[in-house]
Parts: C-alpha cells; structure tokens; sequence
C-alpha cells in the first residue's frame, strides 16, 4: 500500500492540478470541462485518477452541483503554488510570441470588456500561434480573484488593493450625462440635472457605480427610475424618454451611439466626481513572467488606441475640393 502512494504521486502532473482547480472553481464537471475544452468524460476520468492519488474523494454531489471536501480545500493554495512554480521553470528568460499558443482568463465588466478585449483578442491574434481568451464579469473586484488564479489580468476602475497585488493604469475617461435630444433638451444646470429621473447600472452583485457612490457621498441626491445590470441596457430605457444616463464618455460611439450627451453641469469644484480611470491589474507572481509582460504591453497598446476619439466621419452636405498645393478645401 505505501509502495502504491509512492508511485502514484509521481502520476500527478500541471494538467491534472489545473483540472482540479477548475472544478473547485466552478463547482461542476460540466463547466470545467468547457472552460478547459475538455469533454465532461475526460474531466471525470481525471477526477477519478487524482482521487486514487489524494487518498480522498475530493468532491461530493450537493444539489444539482458538487462541493469540495476539506482535504480538497486544504490541497487548493498548495496546488496554485505548485502550478506557480512549474510555471516559473518553464518560463525560461525569453518569450517568442510566434510561437506562443496562449490561454488567457480576463476580468471585466461589460465597459471595459466591449471597448478593449475584441480589438485586443485580434492584436494578439495576429502575433502568436494561437489564443484562447475566456471573459468572466468582474462584478465588484476583490484580490483573491488574482490569488487563486481565477483570472490572469482585471481589468477595472477601481483596482482592488494588496501588498502582492499590482497595477497600472491603461486609460482616462470620465462620466458623461447621456439623453435623446429627440425628446428632451440638456439638463441646462446642475438642480435640472438632480431634478430629472435617471437610468443607472447596479451589477448583479448589488455593487453600484463608483461615481454613483461619490454623487451620494457629497450628498447629491438624484431619482434613480431605472436599474439596470450593464451599461447595454440603458438605451433600450432611454430611448425617447425624458430620463438621463450617466455613463463613460467612450460609450459614445458603441452602445450609447444617437445618443446627445453633455458634460455632467456640477460645478468646477466636484467635476472630478466624474473621473473614471481605467487599470488592469495582476498578482505579483506574474510581474516579471516574460509571457505576461508582452501581453500587459498589447494590452496597454490596445487601450492607447481605444482612448483616442474616432476619426470624424465627413459632413455628406460637404464638397471636399483638393487644391493645388495639396490642401484640401472645404465647399458648403
């Protein structure tokens, strides 16, 4: 029998504790099994193999899920660290992204997630072998989404703090007041901006906007009509309503486009109430992988384009005439 366990540890390898991870994480075969782009057979048979190894069961059913057994919650930190350190060994002090075949869990919520990770999953695409991204909701972020490997990159305006955890700021924006100018004029003062009835996001987890939160902490008040959990579910509620949104300016041109949009009339002195920065943020464990600095650096490369206003579509009624010298002329 103790010949047995000595042999058997030996048949534990970096696959089997990412697999057992992502079981913990999910709290079912099913869903491991797609985040891993395994069949649900594969994934038990696995199972069944570190089950022999850990000398325990490591999950038992409970409703229509599985729950992790003590012995399993007690080999999880012990098992990030083992797959920390296998990384580590295979790092190397290189990285050539031509031949890099990449699986990359990222933290967003739906802003951040609309306006940057499309353009990079195509950045990013067209360097390396091959990348697979998966997105999961931030929702209100906290570090141990970092610490137990629950994604490798966060991307948010309010960074969660910790001495291993880092950040960087990709970009500036700031909160906008949103409105159909078909049904209403623009709040004209700051009482007609309290005054009006607004359309808010509240994420699923009850965590509400950061500037929401600033507006009630300075103690102005505001008839929030509307909740809803993303920013794409504004429009729908906006459209043709008396209502305001106050959401990011860089929605201007996705979900918030024919909409007018002003700046928020609060005076000079609280208009810093609107800011909204934008971080990504990783644990420290990943700072000096050569993997996860190139794919911090495309990802700021991806921000810098993001932030910069779109190229002005030309007026129709306009005749562009080139003169001579090359400049071009603008005839109404």
């Amino acid at each position: 029998m103790n010949c047995m366990k000595e042999t058997n540890h030996l048949a534990l390898d970096g696959h089997a504790l990412e697999l057992f991870l992502a079981v913990l994480e999910e709290g079912s075969v099913t869903a491991a099994a797609t985040r891993l782009g395994l069949t649900q057979s594969a994934v038990s048979h696995a199972l069944n193999k570190l089950r022999r190894i850990a000398g325990d069961p490591l999950f038992a059913k409970s409703g229509r899920g599985i729950v992790a057994t003590a012995h399993a919650q007690a080999l999880a930190a012990r098992a990030r660290a083992l797959i920390d350190e296998m990384r580590s060994f295979a790092g190397g002090v290189s990285f050539q992204p031509t031949r890099a075949q990449l699986s990359l869990t990222i933290a967003a919520n739906d802003f951040q997630r609309d306006l940057l990770l499309p353009r990079f999953f195509d950045h990013v695409t067209a360097q390396v072998k091959s990348l697979n991204l998966r997105v999961i909701p931030s929702q209100s972020p906290s570090p141990a989404m970092l610490r137990e490997n629950r994604c490798d990159l966060l991307i948010t305006p309010l960074p969660p703090s910790g001495v291993d955890i880092v950040q960087k700021r990709l970009l500036q924006d700031h909160y906008v007041c949103y409105y159909d100018a078909r049904a209403r004029a623009a709040p004209s003062s700051r009482s007609a901006y309290l005054a009006a009835r607004h359309i808010t996001v509240v994420y699923t987890d009850n965590e509400r906007l950061d500037f929401d939160r600033r507006l009630a902490a300075n103690d102005f008040h505001r008839d929030i009509a509307i909740s809803v959990p993303s920013f794409s579910g504004v429009p729908s509620f906006l459209r043709g309503s008396q209502m305001l949104a106050s959401m990011p300016s860089l929605l201007a041109p996705g979900v918030m486009h024919g909409f007018a949009h002003v700046r928020i009339p609060l005076a000079s002195r609280t208009r810093t109430l609107a800011e909204l920065p934008m971080f990504m943020v990783w644990h420290q464990r990943y700072q000096k992988d050569p993997a996860h600095r190139w794919i911090r650096s495309q990802l700021e490369t991806v921000a810098a384009t993001a932030s910069r206003p779109p190229p002005r579509k030309p007026d129709p009624h306009q005749t562009h005439w080139l003169r001579r010298d090359g400049h071009a002329r603008i005839v109404s």
